[in-house]
């Protein structure tokens, strides 16, 4: 998953020449390049593609249906790259489906840096252990990678995958913001807090049966978020 293949979309050449280039000398050897939303979606349904690195601004569609369209083919993370910085365009862009967020101007060895960390972090969630958490209503097996929900398989991006886990792991253990995104998000890339509280409303609509009442993974006021082990009047 290291040397995954990566797919690089921007409609500037120079651009994509240069993120080419120093991606090329990170070590990452296997890219693919677009200019379009049309051309980089007809290569993501051809490649099995790793990681992609997505401008806002296409010529032919907005970066932010693109990514909806891509999460219907593939949970690999994605990476915005864009000169919007408003906290508006990221949260949009979390609530899509979006892994990270990179606003121009940029230094492209920040960009390698980034995609190596979520290249490796995708490596570790193909070797975690074999560890299966059942709570009744849901179940979520490490070794697969897959999250089960009423006997259903439900897709589950990488860092929705990541902090349901690490709940599983501490069941009725109460954790605040801060130290969710220290434990979290801190070893595989830079972010915002604010994305911690996103991805807990994201899992509530896979794992709750009703999302506005959580049973599971609750909010403790002024202390912090735990998931439950053994919820009450679940159907």
């Amino acid at each position: 998953m290291e040397n995954g293949t990566v797919l690089l979309v921007d409609d500037e050449q120079g651009l994509l020449d240069l993120l080419t280039f120093t991606l090329r000398k990170f070590g990452i050897p296997n890219l693919l390049t677009a200019t379009t939303a049309h051309e980089a979606l007809e290569l993501i349904t051809r490649h099995d593609v790793s990681l992609i690195v997505l401008d806002v601004m296409l010529p032919d569609g907005d970066g932010f249906d693109v990514c909806r369209q891509i999460r219907t083919i593939t949970e690999a993370p994605v990476l915005f790259l864009t000169a919007k910085n408003q906290d508006i365009h990221k949260i949009t862009g979390f609530e899509l489906g979006a892994d990270d967020y990179i606003t121009k101007p940029f230094n492209p060895t920040e960009v390698a840096a980034r995609v190596q960390v979520h290249l490796r972090r995708m490596a570790k969630l193909q070797t975690l252990s074999k560890a299966v958490y059942d709570f009744g209503h849901f179940q979520l097996n490490k070794q697969s990678g897959q999250l089960i929900v009423q006997g259903r398989e439900v897709s589950c991006a990488p860092m929705e995958f990541l902090l349901l886990a690490f709940f599983c792991e501490h069941p009725n253990f109460i954790f605040t913001v801060s130290e969710l995104y220290e434990k979290v998000w801190r070893p595989y890339q830079e972010g915002d807090e604010k994305t911690v509280v996103i991805h807990i409303s994201r899992i509530r609509k896979k794992i709750e049966p009703d999302p506005g009442q959580p049973q599971f993974l609750v909010n403790m006021k002024g202390l912090g978020y735990k998931l439950v082990k053994k919820a009450r009047n679940v159907q």
